[in-house]
């Protein structure tokens, strides 16, 4: 099993990129998060992998971190959800983005994703509930849940995006939900 790389950059072409490791070239394919933070072509680079082996081929992908790498695995272990499509996602959302997401249920960020339908969006959600919060407790952001309950609460009601965002934007970032649904109304009632 490979669980590393370090070696010299090579060639970056996205998705894939070749470090060469003391004469031996890897070919690893990378989410597109990895991709931007990679050092310039010709400078030593690591990069934490997961190896694949199928019967049509053997697979290197590789991860700027062991957060980006964790959920890459959470992702393959889902039925129906390959390695493309776990690379897509994490080419889409950040982890700490995808744990938010699935910590609130929200399909509509993952169809965001290309590759992810509704359905895809639901499994994920239904699948990976709880596992990567717990992993990632730096993506449990309590005050960005209230903002985001209060938001949602917002647009409920009838308000649009804008009306919504405008208010959101006047609150102090610190209130409970209640108390921020409670104040966004009474902007909302001003003339």
């Amino acid at each position: 099993m490979i669980g590393r790389l370090t070696g010299i950059l090579q060639e970056k072409a996205p998705p894939q990129v070749l470090i060469d490791v003391h004469g031996v070239g890897y070919e690893v394919d990378v989410p597109m998060s990895t991709f931007f933070n990679l050092p310039a072509v010709g400078e030593a680079c690591t990069l934490l992998t997961h190896f694949i082996v199928r019967e049509d081929g053997q697979f290197l992908y590789g991860f700027g971190s062991e957060a980006e790498r964790f959920a890459f695995r959470q992702l393959v272990k889902i039925s129906g959800v390959g390695a493309r499509t776990a690379l897509a996602v994490l080419s889409g959302l950040s982890v700490a983005d995808l744990a938010q997401a699935i910590a609130r249920q929200e399909t509509g960020r993952l169809v965001k994703v290309p590759g992810i339908g509704k359905k895809t969006a639901e499994r994920l959600l239904l699948e990976l509930k709880g596992k990567l919060a717990d992993a990632l407790p730096a993506a449990k952001l309590p005050a960005e849940d209230a903002r985001h309950d209060i938001l949602n609460a917002l647009l409920a009601l009838g308000y649009n995006d804008r009306e919504a965002a405008a208010v959101m934007r006047q609150l102090p970032p610190d209130l409970s939900t209640s108390d921020g649904i409670r104040q966004a109304l009474k902007l909302l009632a001003k003339p």
